[in-house]
């Protein structure tokens, strides 16, 4: 039928030829692109035609047989049938067309993407600690419990100047324990209530200035240090005596400038460390830069100068209508020693499955720049280093080791002068795109008896924890967040 049905075309696209050769009429000449219409209604319905009888023998075919082939055949035959062209296949079993679930959205049309992000643990102190609680942990806080560390949402949009876009700009709301660690001492934070699920929230512009200025204000996660907030960029799942100490966070203006390939400047200025709101009037301020010198390896050097002492209390007798916690009385005379943080980093891509990382910290802060006569002003130093090293046995499989040494001289971490040493290792498996998890091992000592024990009066020299971390994420964002 559609053999014939084209020798019918065939003459349609004859005919308009050989009548405009012999001088046709108007009339004919509709006559005939009446009859071409036909002609291709017609093929339209017989191809719809044929394509039902194929799909009622393919079914056919399989009522009459048994096992995998009967469900290949009929898979097939229902993804021709419902499946139309250019649209994501269905997923189907023998027993019929199953829809494909619904995803999680991940990316949002203009280049905007959605992440979320859950992280849990369950941790065990041989100590025995009093309250479960882990000595000197940034987030892993609790042993012999089942904890949630963090759950997050993060909102993304970064600038794209390839379509003429200069801002953007980023929001991670985070809930859970890490939270709690984030933004939860008053002694730093006025109002920690206020901004307590906000761990990022900043708008970014890219200023066209030479090859560009990155801008960002609001709050951002703190570059002091080489670790990070998020497990599933780390190498280990407990972080370090220095990701604990060094600042979490910072709100303020920040700014880069990529000098070339190889160097890229930064520059902060901000209400101070761990401070949505200030506790004092002056901007905390850094210095810094990114280098690549060679395509495997990546050096970061910050230097912080910061004044953390504060010059109000919380005050009660408050005599003009003000906003909840801003009642304040001055503190005379205020503290106001400074606090000076030296912190460099690497990390070598020493081979393709092999990362080896390392990071120095030199701390120093005085509660009073200039002591008065007879009165004393001794600084508080911490110092020393971390040491990591990854191999990659199989795209699911790694290896992480961590070594770690810090000085403690008048308790500026640890309210204790003390020498702190930590050895971790750790296996990460990965389960699938967006689930790993970890079992760890880690020792913490110190020179002195510190650590919490199930005698409260008896505290331990060291400190022993093995750890099983397990996370998932999704979204559109890709690589570390």
């Amino acid at each position: 039928m559609k053999a014939l049905l084209r020798s019918l075309v065939t003459c349609a696209l004859i005919l308009p030829s050989a009548a405009m050769a012999q001088q046709q009429s108007q009339p004919e000449a509709n006559e005939v692109q009446q009859l071409k219409q036909m002609v291709f209604d017609l093929e339209q319905r017989v191809a719809t035609l044929e394509e039902e009888n194929r799909q009622t023998r393919a079914a056919s075919e399989v009522s009459g047989s048994t096992g995998p082939q009967a469900a290949a055949a009929l898979v097939s035959a229902t993804r021709q049938l419902q499946t139309p062209e250019g649209a994501p296949p269905a997923q189907a079993t023998a027993a019929g067309v199953v829809p494909a679930p619904p995803l999680l959205p991940g990316t949002l049309p203009g280049g905007a993407t959605l992440n979320y992000y859950f992280d849990g643990y369950y941790e065990y102190n041989f100590n025995a600690p009093v309250g479960r609680v882990n000595d000197l942990r940034a987030y892993d806080v609790l042993s012999n419990t089942f904890s949630i560390n963090q759950a997050d949402f993060i909102f993304d949009l970064d600038p794209d100047l390839t379509i003429h876009r200069r801002y953007g700009f980023r929001i991670d709301l985070q809930f859970g324990q890490a939270t709690e660690t984030l933004q939860g001492n008053p002694a730093n934070e006025p109002r920690p209530e206020i901004y307590r699920n906000i761990f990022q929230a900043y708008g970014s512009y890219i200023a066209p200035v030479g090859h560009g200025i990155d801008m960002d204000f609001g709050k951002w996660a703190s570059s002091l240090g080489i670790e990070g907030n998020y497990a599933k960029d780390q190498m280990n799942y407990t972080r370090s005596f220095y990701f604990y100490f060094l600042p979490f966070y910072h709100s303020g203006v920040r700014a880069s400038y990529k000098i070339n390939d190889k160097l890229t400047a930064n520059y902060w200025i901000d209400n101070g460390t761990n401070q949505s709101e200030p506790t004092n009037a002056f901007k905390d301020e850094l210095f810094g830069w990114t280098a690549q010198p060679a395509k495997e390896v990546t050096w970061t050097f910050n230097y912080y100068l910061g004044q953390e002492h504060p010059n109000t209390v919380s005050a009660t007798n408050c005599t003009v209508p003000v906003q909840p916690g801003l009642c304040e009385a001055p503190i005379t005379p205020a503290p106001n020693g400074k606090l000076d943080i030296f912190d460099s980093y690497a990390t070598w891509q020493a081979a393709p499955k092999l990362t080896l990382a390392g990071e120095g910290d030199y701390v120093i802060e005085r509660e009073w720049a200039n002591a008065a006569p007879g009165e004393s002003s001794a600084p508080e130093h911490t110092d020393g280093g971390a040491a990591y090293a990854q191999y990659q046995f199989s795209p699911r499989i790694a290896l992480a080791a961590r070594g770690e040494y810090l000085s403690d001289r008048g308790g500026l971490f640890s309210n204790t002068t003390q020498a702190l040493k930590e050895g971790t290792a750790t296996y990460k498996y990965n389960f699938a795109d967006g689930f790993d998890a970890f079992l760890e091992y880690r020792r913490d000592w110190s020179n002195r008896p510190y650590f919490v024990t199930a005698d409260p009066a008896a505290p331990a020299n060291h400190q022993d924890t093995t750890t099983l971390g397990i996370v998932w994420w999704y979204g559109g964002k890709q690589g570390s967040w």
